[in-house]
């Protein structure tokens, strides 16, 4: 049974009345997902002293000929890292191989030195180690628990901090871990690759650091420049855009490009506009729910305005981070399949287009599972947006409606071009389907040609679980003309415990802002997600950080508001009332939802 037939849409603009208590924290913790930007990732470590178990001096810079440093945290007398003595031993062993080094610090002053060697003798372990008695190595990281480990490049970027894995915590114990941090971040750097989890909570022993109190690393220079501090905020920012080849109008990738377009940076960085990111902050104390929350942390945006605002120094190249690299061929791999549009679609050289509907037959002669996908535009710079559905055989010549509500296979926007699905998770293509691209074009001023592709990689078997994608959808919306803030709702009700993994709400250009709400069986309340400012030219998925798993007879709300007056520059006339329709002069009103259903068999599921 399918998505669309599974949950009931029920459209609903009811408030509910809020009750019930949250159920009181649990004693187990495991690890769990932060926001890296607000813990020090991507920053410049400072290049400490310090002097190894063998009397030996060092500094973090001794290890810049590795491709990466690992900076392990451990202590002898601490039950949950004498658990991963082992394991870090035996990921020493086998990435040093691969030319990663490895720096075990012990930051407990009571811990002696016998017991040090012991674990040393016991693990075989590689590497140097450190008792770390005054903690200067802790608080120069930032260290927070004797489990965390730190993985840096080598121009001493922090790329990775958190746990090991997630096989041991406070309270628990597994066979064997579920999801291995460590390894998979290593390996994508290895490769080139972003780091796909950047940070997390590390259970262990809490360390007491007074000097920093913070969960940011004290590496914040006296004065900031472009080598030790901006350059580097720009490669995780800017250019997935701003490059060669990128969507973007001009290339931030050189200092001289920097300084040319200041001005534009300054602005749009204080309206909140670039990075691209439209979730409402998280409320103070908490940290973003977002695995993608492309939004600058308060110091990154404090750091970037006042050099923008300042005389823009340039500093040390020694402090220049290692250059970022865009791959050529697939981030995802290499795939089974690539599907390219069967004729070029043209794209005049100014203008507006409307939305192109191009359809790919995958001629698969057997159902196939997707373990991972990636989108190429042909010309990134005309390409705004990418939506991929699936038509299976027998879909028919089914209206547009029904195809919106289907929800998505895959999405593609500057920034978010793939997705590869973790161990036991695939998404569904039939036999004999046919793939639909929904494109919207943005004309640059040169009249160019486009065969966007999209690249798939099969699942070796069938998954545990089935990704399905659900549109919310009112189509009998009516904005009244003149209206400056109307509201449109509707709702489902779970017929089953279902766990969301991502939303992307849909508006055209009256689009103004978007929610998503939960009611709880037990009457109570919860917005999930809220987008103040919608903004119709990004058109972007919030990734939940840890997947939400909501109860069966849960009710899911989405409410899309919408600017139709005169005060909206981007309204094509405000003297009308709008309706549901395909192009941009018309309007929508979904609210995609990614999901998978925890309690059913993979058959029930997909029958």
């Amino acid at each position: 049974m399918r998505l669309g037939r599974l949950f009931s849409v029920l459209v609903c603009a009811s408030a509910l009345s809020a009750s019930a208590a949250d159920p009181a924290p649990s004693p187990r913790q495991g690890p769990r997902v932060i926001r890296a930007a607000e813990h020090g990732v991507g920053r410049l470590v400072p290049d400490v002293a310090f002097t190894d178990l063998d009397d030996r001096p060092g500094r973090f810079s001794d290890f810049r000929s590795s491709r990466l440093l690992v900076i392990a945290f451990t202590s002898t007398s601490c039950p949950v890292t004498q658990k991963y003595a082992p394991a870090l031993a035996r990921l020493a062993h086998e990435f040093s191989a691969r030319d990663v080094a490895f720096l075990f610090v012990d930051p407990t002053a009571s811990d002696s030195v016998a017991d040090l060697r012991a674990v040393i003798r016991e693990t075989s372990r590689r590497g140097r180690t450190v008792h770390d008695r005054d903690q200067r190595l802790a608080t120069a990281l930032g260290a927070q628990t004797t489990a965390e480990v730190f993985v840096l490049d080598a121009a001493r970027t922090l790329l990775y901090r958190g746990a090991l894995d997630d096989q041991y915590g406070l309270g628990y114990a597994l066979d064997a871990p579920r999801t291995t941090y460590l390894r998979d971040a290593l390996t994508a750097a290895l490769a080139g690759q972003p780091v796909p989890i950047a940070a997390t909570e590390a259970p262990g022993c809490t360390l007491d650091l007074p000097a920093s109190p913070s969960a940011t690393p004290s590496n914040a220079p006296a004065a900031i420049t472009y080598h030790n501090r901006i350059s580097r905020l720009i490669q995780q920012n800017c250019l997935e855009c701003h490059r060669a080849g990128g969507v973007a109008p001009f290339s931030l990738a050189t200092y001289d490009d920097v300084r040319s377009h200041a001005g534009m940076m300054r602005k749009q960085i204080t309206r909140g506009a670039m990075p691209p990111w439209f979730a409402a902050p998280p409320a103070a104390g908490e940290t973003s729910h977002w695995k993608n929350d492309r939004s600058l942390a308060a110091a990154d945006h404090a750091d970037f305005l006042a050099w923008l605002a300042g005389d823009k120094p340039l500093g040390d190249p020694a402090d220049a981070p290692l250059p970022r690299e865009f791959p050529d061929g697939w981030t995802i791999g290499r795939p089974d399949v690539v599907l390219e549009f069967p004729r070029a679609v043209s794209i005049p050289a100014e203008g507006v287009m409307p939305y192109q509907t191009i359809r790919v037959e995958t001629k698969f002669t057997a159902d196939q599972w997707i373990q991972a996908y990636e989108i190429h535009p042909g010309v990134r710079a005309v390409v705004h947006h990418v939506i991929v559905r699936v038509r299976p055989p027998g879909a028919g010549k089914r209206g547009e409606k029904d195809d919106e509500r289907s929800g998505f296979f895959a999405a593609y926007v500057p920034g978010n071009s793939h997705a590869t699905f973790p161990p036991g998770f695939g998404k569904l293509i039939p036999a004999g389907s046919t793939l639909t691209f929904q494109m919207h074009y943005t004309p640059n001023g040169r009249a160019t040609t486009d065969r966007t592709q999209i690249a798939l990689r099969f699942a070796s078997a069938p998954p545990q679980h089935a990704i399905q994608v659900i549109g919310l959808a009112n189509t009998k919306i009516s904005i009244p003309p003149g209206a400056a803030h109307h509201p449109e709702t509707t709702s489902i009700t779970l017929p089953a415990a279902a766990t969301l993994l991502s939303f992307i709400p849909h508006m055209h250009v009256r689009g103004q802002a978007a929610r998503y709400e939960v009611v709880l069986p037990d009457g109570n309340r919860r917005t999930l997600l809220d987008v103040p400012a919608y903004d119709f030219n990004w058109q972007l998925q919030y990734q939940f950080a840890e997947p939400l798993t909501l109860p069966r007879g849960a009710r899911l709300i989405y409410t899309a508001w919408y600017d139709n007056s005169t005060a909206n520059p981007a309204n094509p006339d405000a003297t009308k009332t709008v309706l549901w329709g395909p192009q941009t002069f018309d309007e929508m009103m979904l609210g995609y939802v990614e999901y998978y259903l925890p309690d059913r068999p993979l058959a029930a599921v997909v029958r």
